[in-house]
């Protein structure tokens, strides 16, 4: 009896834990940009975004399917824009937009006439990736995660 009254006490601690923790309801990152139109444009034409919220200083859109993406730009002009950070410089990020058919994906942007800046690659890490580069200057790189080439990810390992 004794073991079950600690189970449930334990049970009970970690509930009340958990109902402490910080409940979002949704998370999506936002890019500040001069090229406002150009990069909505680019996104619903190339990577088949939609538009779900637009106003003339911010665009939010979202990828179709089961388990939708999500991300807005935001004009950099605009006086909600976070200050001192200025429009995406082109440097310490990249988006990574991770698919099911990374060469099927690929065929299809070819054949629509899409700007590919990295050509679809076999990565020995694992991954089977292309890359588009939007009109503010950040990749977007389309993966496929595959069987990585054997060994690869030893040397990586975190050792005890």
């Amino acid at each position: 009896m004794r073991k079950i009254l600690i189970i449930l006490t334990l049970m009970a601690m970690k509930t009340a834990a958990n109902s402490q923790s910080i409940q979002y309801a949704d998370a999506y990152s936002v890019y500040i940009t001069e090229h406002l139109n150009e990069s909505r444009d680019f996104y619903v034409r190339w990577l088949d975004f939609q538009v779900v919220f637009e106003a003339t200083w911010f665009v939010y859109l979202q990828s179709q399917g089961e388990r939708p993406v999500s991300f807005a730009l935001i004009d950099v002009n605009h006086p909600s824009t976070p200050p001192s950070y200025g429009s995406f410089n082109k440097r310490g990020s990249f988006f990574t937009l991770q698919v099911n058919d990374a060469k099927a994906v690929f065929d299809t942007l070819v054949k629509r006439g899409a700007p590919i800046t990295y050509k679809l690659k076999q990565e020995e890490w694992g991954q089977l990736r292309f890359g588009l580069t939007d009109p503010n200057g950040l990749y977007i790189d389309i993966v496929e995660q595959i069987e990585p080439a054997p060994g690869y990810w030893e040397k990586y390992s975190v050792k005890d």
